[in-house]
């Protein structure tokens, strides 16, 4: 018999639709269909200038904006040849960002795929102190999800007071809260049970699918751009890569439960070393003069105005560069032609190499246990379909 999966069943987590064909109980075969969250979001950044295109990023994996803002902005300052100019606050402030926003999505991810299994409170435990990061998102940019925060040349705006403060506190609070997760999942027999040999992938499909990020590391391999490729400062500070060895859910849980761990080692790091400076780069082809200087100035209207009407115009060239994010692998190519819009833009997402697996994870097991595959690769359609 062959039946849909989606796109409106809950626990597809978002508009996936999965063609299963199924003989009793057991997967015989399973194909992903893709594309009902199709924005077109890579054609249409090369109609905007590289500052409008930045808004854009923030809806793909929607549920980790700032990690996208992160590496498109990478991407921009190498086209414009700015990279050294990025100072150690930015670089500090941008991890600690980074690495509360991967708290954030895996959160999500944990309650949700906690609740396609049957944990309920989880689910809203998770939701509880995620709301804790965004209203740190909210203080440092007046949003809570979309915030553009992280942007070429630096960030949008100067970190606020009460900044430290609120991460220090969150630093604080959350690592009893992770062991209450723990203490609710992770030796649970019920939990075992639907996670352990489920949808096993081993270390040699997970390579071969392309997949990356917990999904890669659950199954035993030890790859994170953040030390394979250090960016934004990561190589200066000290963490561990979780992997696991069986490539199972259970394993994929684990993986994603210890990074929690090491981000917020990460942001305890940051934040004690983060230095005193600008909060953009010095360079007038990029940064729009301060508000002060326009309101005496005419030099600093007229360029404050062809900034933001025309843009900047990065030299001719092509550069890639990777992240992390919480999915995974998450890479930006750029292609410019001296124009102010991006001759091309292609990205590399995590969600949709790790997608590709599923159907070698799910074939062969139970109906019951596609629910569980799908939650612990973590997708987010907006990042598959783009």
């Amino acid at each position: 018999m062959t039946i849909n999966m989606g796109p409106q069943h809950p626990s597809t987590h978002g508009v996936l639709r999965l063609i299963l064909t199924i003989e009793g109980e057991t997967v015989v075969k399973a194909v992903p269909d893709i594309g009902f969250l199709h924005t077109g979001i890579e054609k249409t950044a090369e109609a905007k200038s590289y500052h409008q295109a930045l808004v854009l990023t923030d809806r793909m994996d929607y549920l980790a904006p700032l990690n996208n803002n992160l590496g498109y902005s990478l991407a921009v300052e190498r086209l414009l040849g700015i990279e050294d100019e990025i100072n150690e606050k930015i670089k500090f402030a941008r991890v600690i960002l980074a690495e509360l926003q991967r708290i954030a999505s895996h959160l999500v991810w944990l309650g949700t795929s906690a609740l396609d299994l049957g944990a309920q409170s989880v689910f809203l435990y998770c939701f509880r102190e995620r709301e804790i990061i965004l209203d740190i998102f909210e203080l440092v940019s007046g949003v809570r999800m979309m915030t553009s925060y992280i942007c070429p040349g630096g960030l949008q705006a100067e970190l606020p007071t009460g900044f430290e403060a609120q991460v220090r506190a969150f630093l604080k609070l959350f690592p009893d809260r992770l062991r209450e997760y723990h203490d609710l999942l992770t030796n649970n027999q019920l939990w075992l049970e639907r996670t352990r040999n489920v949808a096993v992938l081993t270390q040699e499909d997970a390579i071969a699918f392309g997949t990356s990020g917990p999904t890669l590391r659950g199954s035993g391999v030890v790859w994170d751009i953040r030390k394979v490729f250090p960016y934004s400062g990561y190589e200066q500070f000290d963490f561990d890569i979780p992997v696991g060895s069986a490539g199972d859910v259970y394993d994929r849980y684990m993986v994603r439960m210890l990074e929690m761990s090491e981000s917020l080692k990460i942001i305890q790091q940051a934040l004690d070393g983060l230095p005193t400076g600008p909060y953009r780069v010095q360079n007038k082809k990029v940064t729009p003069p301060p508000k002060w200087q326009i309101t005496g100035s005419m030099e600093a209207l007229i360029h404050h105005f062809k900034l933001f009407t025309e843009g900047y115009r990065p030299p001719k060239g092509e550069v890639f560069v990777r992240t992390e994010s919480p999915k995974g692998e998450l890479a930006y190519y750029l292609v410019s032609d001296g124009s102010p819009n991006p001759y091309r833009m292609h990205v590399r997402s995590a969600s949709f190499g790790n997608l590709q697996a599923l159907p070698r994870m799910v074939e062969g097991s139970f109906l019951s246990d596609v629910v569980a595959a799908i939650g612990s690769i973590d997708i987010v359609l907006g990042e598959v379909d783009r």
